[in-house]
């Protein structure tokens, strides 16, 4: 494994990427692979499928657990935290044409205004990656109690004038960083910090976990 820690954005928001984080991908996706066909994502803006792994999914919990395990001194070492517990693991595929998006889904989102709610992004497959923003009109990287309003107010008039998947800078959005999607690299970073992923316009959109974009989602709380 090669770890590096980055730093995004003016508030110098920390993004721990580690590189060939288990040498196990054709292990792992063709358990992703048994578990399919994944069903549609609910309750979130993801623009895809997401199979939610539960205790009776044997195999799959035992690659959350290493996961958990091998990314337990980065989470320590990148975001001070003592201790952590795990919230939510998924697969996950993003499948929803350009054209099929809402509003919310065309522009950067947040997972959580936690700041000790932290994303764990494992690469599967290869990928362009993920990217961070900062909003142009309010300057908000990243989103918490005291500003979630201000950003919203301003995020509901670009959405709607926006058109798919948003790539780079656009007018309402600067980005101020991105992670290739490396297969088998894994990527920590807030929940709160804006991000989305870099969706090229030949991705290929398929639910098939060993052919289309497919990633692992972890979400922890720090204490």
């Amino acid at each position: 494994m090669k770890p590096e820690l980055h730093h995004v954005g003016e508030g110098r928001h920390p993004v721990v990427v580690v590189d060939g984080f288990t040498g196990r991908l054709p292990e792992i996706r063709a358990i992703a692979a048994a578990m399919a066909p994944f069903p549609a994502s609910r309750g979130n803006y993801y623009p895809g499928l997401r199979r939610i792994i539960e205790v009776s999914d044997r195999p799959a919990l035992a690659y959350v657990e290493h996961v958990l395990r091998q990314a337990s001194p980065f989470i320590g070492g990148g975001f001070d935290a003592a201790r952590f517990d795990v919230l939510e693991a998924s697969f996950s595929m993003v499948t929803a044409q350009p054209s099929a998006l809402s509003p919310a889904q065309r522009a950067p989102h947040f997972d959580s205004l936690d700041p000790g709610y932290l994303a764990l992004l494992h690469y599967l497959s290869g990928t362009p990656g993920t990217a961070f923003y900062r909003q142009r009109a309010t300057g908000i990287e990243i989103v918490g109690k005291d500003n979630v309003e201000a950003f919203v107010a301003a995020a509901r008039p670009a959405a709607e004038a926006a058109q798919g998947y948003i790539r780079a800078s656009d007018d309402h959005y600067e980005q101020i960083g991105m992670v290739e999607g490396v297969a088998d690299r894994l990527v920590i970073y807030r929940g709160a910090l804006l991000h989305s992923g870099i969706i090229a316009p030949d991705v290929e959109f398929s639910a098939d976990p060993l052919i289309g974009r497919l990633t692992a989602n972890l979400f922890v709380q720090i204490g």
